[in-house]
């Protein structure tokens, strides 16, 4: 039976976080191809299939670099990692819910997240996957309520800038994915030379 905080859903909206340094991989992660697109062009083709619009959350300087027909989001809450970007987007609509998508997923599928937004439980802060690694939701994969939002900002005032303390710390459904690989981060030059040959794109 469907319940009634199901039927009254806040309308979801898709978020690629693309606003970091790469640092790690000496080259915006969000600029490199697996599938033949910019991975940040890819997530958000995921992304559009199962939320209303797709925002692509970035440093002010990256807007005029993003490929033409990605809606971007300059962060407005500066120096804070993908908190920042999560934030923005909560404050740019706080009655939506937001389904937050790192850009360094490459192995991310569509099904997983048909399959995230199916189990979404509106009524809680959030809806995240367990990690494979350890018991822990992974908050850069994540369907964030308008509840999160006030969440979140406590626990920036407390001094915590990492969104998986506040999710580890919050009411959220959490669930198994449907294929753990799928959650694997690429942060390297030799991960994503990996990333490629599982891909069968080589080096």
């Amino acid at each position: 039976m469907v319940q009634w905080w199901q039927c009254r859903q806040p309308r979801l909206r898709g978020l690629v976080l693309a606003g970091g340094r790469s640092q790690r991989m000496q080259t915006d992660k969000g600029q490199l191809r697996y599938h033949g697109l910019e991975q940040r062009e890819h997530a958000a083709q995921l992304l559009a299939a199962v939320c209303t619009d797709v925002h692509v959350s970035c440093r002010p300087d990256q807007v005029a670099e993003l490929p033409a027909g990605l809606l971007p989001l300059s962060d407005r809450f500066l120096e804070l990692g993908p908190l920042g970007g999560i934030l923005s987007a909560l404050q740019l609509d706080p009655n939506a819910a937001w389904l937050v998508v790192a850009c360094d997923l490459p192995f991310l599928s569509e099904a997983t997240l048909q399959h995230l937004v199916h189990n979404r439980n509106s009524a809680k802060v959030a809806t995240a996957f367990q990690s494979p690694q350890n018991e822990f939701p992974e908050p850069l994969i994540t369907i964030w309520e308008p509840r999160s939002y006030g969440t979140l900002l406590r626990f920036l005032g407390l001094g915590y800038s990492c969104p998986r303390k506040a999710l580890i710390n919050s009411d959220i459904e959490l669930l198994a994915a449907p294929d753990p690989t799928e959650l694997r981060n690429v942060n390297t030059p030799e991960e994503a030379a990996v990333a490629r040959q599982e891909l069968g794109l080589g080096q």
